[in-house]
């Protein structure tokens, strides 16, 4: 028996978000924010946070510096019942942290990577990534050191008989190069959101990306925002609606969405079940600030998450 629902591997840093900025910031001049948070940020970070509170067993592989940031981070992991005894602390390196803008819906995200660029193939433990049914990474493009090993990874963890996920973020070098499609090859689903999935592609069009993706990748879903979900496996195409309450904050949103998508889809619901109950966690993540504030309320993310069925 597995001893864990899920392993995932990925960056691990701080979100720093200032709110009611002005839509336009001059040069030289000193800006005032009405309100600030610091959460747990990062893709994979706030997927394992919250698919361990919507009640999965997680096992969490990253690494850190040795500073506060990073010591934040792990607790706040830790609180959510995440294992975290395959996080490693580098001790003479700094812990990567994003500070977001939301400016007049649109969002500045500026990230300073620190220990996301130091994760490499040495750091994992691969059977302790195998002892799970299910393998997840986040943020392809900003592992740059675990980056070359990551289809002999993918393949071991196929060989080992997990099923697999992957939601590669976006390249801040714009170059989407093809190395990841070595990866799509051990690829059970892929979670991109539009933008990404026409850069995997090559395509300008929501359409021809979703045909080119799901020929190399059994499930596909792509993630359309307010539009909400657009997927397909095989022959077969599915839809899921946003919800329509007007969201607080998006941040972290559409890595709820793969929480609450892959919690499901590891329990063996059908597909249009995993995208109704992503979109779900995707709209619950939208109540609070940052990506795990309305996870970490028990009682607020029960009631939220009720009328879409139990977890």
């Amino acid at each position: 028996m597995a001893r864990f629902d899920i392993s995932v591997v990925g960056e691990l840093n701080c979100d720093l978000i200032l709110y009611g900025l002005p839509s336009v910031l001059e040069p030289e001049r000193e800006h005032l924010a009405s309100d600030f948070a610091m959460t747990l940020g990062s893709s994979s970070a706030i997927f394992a946070h919250n698919i361990s509170l919507l009640g999965s067993h997680v096992g969490f592989t990253s690494c850190i510096g040795g500073d506060p940031l990073g010591k934040f981070c792990v607790e706040r992991l830790s609180e959510s019942g995440v294992d975290v005894s395959g996080v490693k602390c580098l001790s003479n390196r700094t812990t990567g942290v994003t500070v977001i803008l939301p400016l007049a819906g649109k969002r500045q995200i500026l990230t300073y990577p620190g220990t996301t660029f130091d994760l490499q193939y040495t750091h994992l433990d691969l059977d302790y990534l195998r002892s799970a049914a299910h393998f997840h990474l986040s943020s392809f493009y900003l592992l740059r050191a675990l980056r070359p090993s990551l289809p002999e990874l993918f393949s071991q963890m196929k060989q080992a008989g997990l099923t697999t996920s992957l939601d590669t973020n976006d390249d801040p070098e714009n170059l989407w190069a093809n190395d990841v499609k070595a990866v799509l090859k051990s690829v059970d689903v892929l979670l991109p959101n539009e933008y990404e999935a026409c850069k995997l592609a090559g395509t300008s069009d929501l359409e021809g990306a979703l045909e080119a993706l799901s020929r190399l990748v059994p499930v596909v879903a792509i993630k359309c925002g307010a539009q909400g979900v657009l997927a397909k496996r095989g022959t077969h195409r599915f839809r899921a609606s946003a919800l329509s309450a007007q969201p607080v904050d998006t941040v972290g949103a559409g890595d709820s969405f793969n929480a609450g998508f892959l919690h499901k889809f590891i329990r063996g619901s059908d597909l249009q079940s995993c995208l109704e109950y992503g979109i779900a966690s995707a709209g619950l993540s939208t109540t609070r600030a940052g990506g795990t504030e309305a996870f970490r309320d028990r009682q607020h993310r029960e009631s939220f998450l009720q009328p879409y069925g139990k977890s």
